[in-house]
């Protein structure tokens, strides 16, 4: 329907009101909003959030996507040796974090009294399988990050440090302690920079902020990343095996996945069945055998390079995430159906944000749990998590499960913590595969899922960051709940010169270190709050923390993560806080 002047001018003004909390925090001004809906009413009236807080959740998107384009050094890796493309990773990474905890700072000003808001899960917490401790200690929103009004936010970020260091206390306490007083907290999955190495590389497609958000906390009790093996088909083929009595599971053979679908699409040809997983030469160990279980079948095993119908190429080395949204089926141009479906295995976060999109877009999920290491094929990955590391025989187990070869005394130890890891986190162990519910506390769950588009997605169409005037861009933005979605695209003036807009969207603690002098900048009360932050985003394995304080050790600081003259720089800052704001930096202590 096509919107007169009034109209548009009320819906812009409508949105600006509602965002404002994001807006002025970035200096941004809202031109223009487009609204495409899935449905006829708008997201908000099928979340559980109100519409100010999911309408500043896509502006923290937008903020996040815009913000990461223009001052992560996009492109600024490609060709480049590998420790300096671990740098720009890392500077986009810190750049992402910093806007979208920001965002979530500001937009949570206007959260009920007693609501809160609580990252659960993110990626890029801890290096896994084929990343080196200063790949994997990236900038991020880690586990028991609280937003919140000022006291409660306090008051629960204690009961998550006795959550953490307490030993014996559960999760099952935490949670009722927060019941019985009447708070709600809202649990988060987050991935603020999705396709970061695409990022540094400056591909056209795939990078993008990704942020879930759960009507109550995920059931985890600490920081945990692995991996996890997902399938996710539609719905449609999950009903039909069920009427022909099958389960269909990650487990599942994937010759009956092959016969369900053919059920559920009657006539549809094996070719036109397109099978997205993970590629690359470094996965044939752990999917090879799943690729020739599929190739048998005479299905299409979806390359780099193959058009997704909005024409765009898909890409197959990373981005386990985005291609959940394509999941479903379509005609071509001469009528025959096409079925995708997405396989294989994903980070930690990423599998549980994809796999919460399930009652979202009609389709189904399940998952496995998968050790950090993930040396073995993906099948045998699945039953080693669910061996019990205590027993006499586990040792003679794993080295069934690796093909009756013996495995060296290190490598059972490193499984065993693995496990046990997992069980210390309370991840949802004693089931060989999971589906989204196991991970929250309630069966009646419900998610606002949030993107920001940095770069076109080929599995939607939408496109990224785009400059259409001076100091003017177009920033695309999807809200996603249960039987609603809306794909919303902003159009946004920078307030600010270029160059002092960069400042705005970067963290305090990298103006400093870029040359901004900290000893005759102004300083505000909030520099304290900003400065905790930061460091817990940026170098939380050097924090130690003690009650109400924390501890910075600088010697558990990778070199390859922040070089030495930058640690210097950011010891003398911190110290010169200290030093000359003794009260408001209470908290901080430098060892």
């Amino acid at each position: 329907m096509t919107m007169t002047p009034i109209d548009k001018g009320n819906l812009v003004a409508q949105w600006a009101f509602d965002t404002r909390p994001v807006l002025l925090r970035f200096h941004l001004w809202l031109e223009d909003v487009e609204v495409e809906r899935a449905q006829a009413e708008p997201v908000s009236a099928h979340t559980f959030t109100p519409r100010g807080i999911a309408r500043c959740l896509a502006m923290t998107s937008a903020a996040t996507a815009l913000g990461t384009r223009l001052f992560g050094d996009y492109g600024g890796g490609a060709g480049r040796d590998k420790a300096t493309v671990n740098q720009v990773k890392k500077s986009a990474d810190a750049v992402s974090a910093y806007v979208m905890s920001e965002g979530l700072w500001h937009l949570t000003r206007t959260l009920p009294e007693n609501h809160a808001l609580m990252v659960c899960l993110g990626e890029g917490l801890m290096p896994k399988a084929g990343e080196s401790p200063e790949m994997g200690a990236n900038p991020m929103l880690g586990f028991g990050r609280v937003y919140a009004r000022p006291e409660l936010a306090r008051t629960v970020d204690r009961r998550v440090r006795r959550l953490l260091n307490e030993p014996g206390h559960t999760f099952e306490q935490f949670y009722g302690w927060l019941q019985s007083r009447g708070i709600t907290l809202w649990g988060a999955a987050v991935d603020t920079l999705e396709n970061t190495s695409r990022f540094a590389d400056g591909k056209p497609t795939g990078p993008m902020a990704v942020f879930h958000l759960f009507d109550s906390p995920l059931r985890l009790s600490r920081p945990y990343e692995s991996y996890m093996g997902c399938l996710t088909v539609p719905a449609r083929i999950a009903q039909a095996a069920e009427q022909a009595s099958v389960l269909l599971d990650y487990r599942t053979p994937r010759k009956q996945v092959a016969e369900a679908i053919e059920a559920a699409y009657p006539g549809i040809r094996r070719e036109h069945i397109h099978v997205w997983t993970l590629r690359g030469k470094s996965r044939v160990h752990r999917l090879g055998k799943l690729w020739d279980e599929w190739d048998r079948l005479g299905v299409h095993l979806v390359e780099d390079g193959w058009r997704a119908p909005s024409g765009l190429e898909v890409f197959t080395d990373s981005g386990t995430y985005a291609p959940t949204f394509l999941v479903g089926s379509w005609k071509d141009g001469a009528g025959a159906t096409h079925v995708f479906l997405c396989d294989g295995y994903a980070a930690t976060a990423e599998a549980m944000q994809a796999a919460s999109l399930s009652d979202v877009l009609d389709v189904h999920s399940t998952m496995a749990m998968f050790s950090p290491s993930f040396e073995l094929p993906c099948d045998a990955e699945a039953r080693l998590m669910q061996l019990d590391p205590s027993a006499p025989d586990f040792a003679q187990r794993l080295a069934e499960l690796a093909g009756g070869r013996q495995v060296e005394a290190g490598k059972v130890r490193t499984y065993a913590e693995a496990i046990e890891e997992a069980a210390a986190s309370n991840m949802p162990r004693g089931k060989q595969v999971l589906q989204p519910d196991d991970f929250l506390p309630e069966k009646d769950w419900h998610v606002l899922a949030s993107v920001g588009y940095m770069c076109d997605d080929p599995y939607t169409g939408a496109s990224g960051v785009t400059q259409v005037a001076d100091g003017v861009y177009r920033v695309t933005t999807r809200l996603a709940t249960r039987k609603a979605s809306s794909r919303i695209t902003f159009t946004l003036r920078l307030m600010e010169p270029f160059e002092t807009t960069r400042q705005i969207f970067s963290p305090l603690l990298v103006r400093f270190l870029s040359g901004v002098d900290h000893a005759t900048r102004p300083v505000k009360i909030s520099d304290s709050g900003r400065i905790r932050n930061e460091l817990q985003t940026m170098i939380p394995q050097a924090l130690e923390h003690d009650g109400e304080r924390i501890r910075v050790r600088f010697e558990r600081i990778n070199e390859m993560v922040l070089s030495r003259d930058k640690q210097a720089k950011i010891r003398t800052v911190l110290e010169w806080y200290k030093a000359h704001h003794p009260v408001w930096f209470e908290w901080l202590e430098v060892v």
